[in-house]
């Protein structure tokens, strides 16, 4: 469990640091007139993130479950190729990258990295992480609860950066989900 907590404290450092680049780039938005949109849903993904790292080290604690080979090393490659996912997502958008949703007007919309190839790829890194980080020491439940209560939540969150951008012309509005994520 010694290694487990280990990789556990090394994502919640990870997580600071990814706090620490968002708050430097949203002054960097925000000077440049970016406008912030779906402050409401925010809160609930910081609670949920944090939510997932307790539960990784609660529920295997409590339960006394050891480290399944079986399990527990094809979850732990796939948490740190989430992770590769997550910084090159962070690498392509620069400046750009935040964990709160701001639109710099006069900004074109990111084609490149792993953005030519999916349209929310820091979001599959987090489905991806969400999934396995607690897998790796069979915290099975943490994964489940994580992974339902993230999928109404990106929901909300994909929603709104759809909206944001559509606002900002960088995407045409579809007319099925013309009011899905409103800025709040």
């Amino acid at each position: 469990m010694t290694l487990y907590l280990v990789l556990v404290a090394l994502v919640a450092a990870e997580r600071l640091a990814e706090l620490v680049t968002a708050r430097r780039n949203a002054a960097w938005s925000l000077a440049r007139g970016g406008r912030e949109y779906g402050r409401g849903h925010y809160p609930a993904m910081v609670a949920l993130h944090t939510a997932l790292l307790v539960g990784c080290v609660a529920e295997p604690w409590a339960t006394g479950r050891p480290f399944l080979p079986l399990p527990g090393w094809p979850a732990l490659a796939l948490a740190l190729g989430a992770q590769g996912l997550r910084w090159w997502c962070i690498a392509t958008l620069g400046r750009r990258w935040n964990t709160r949703v701001i639109v710099v007007p006069g900004l074109p919309l990111v084609g490149a990295g792993p953005y030519r190839l999916l349209r929310h790829p820091n979001y599959v890194a987090v489905v991806a992480e969400g999934v396995a980080l607690p897998l790796v020491h069979g915290a099975w439940l943490t994964a489940l609860g994580f992974t339902v209560l993230n999928l109404a939540l990106l929901r909300v969150r994909i929603g709104c950066e759809d909206a944001a951008l559509t606002d900002a012309g960088r995407l045409r509005a579809p007319a099925s989900t013309a009011s899905a994520g409103a800025p709040s």
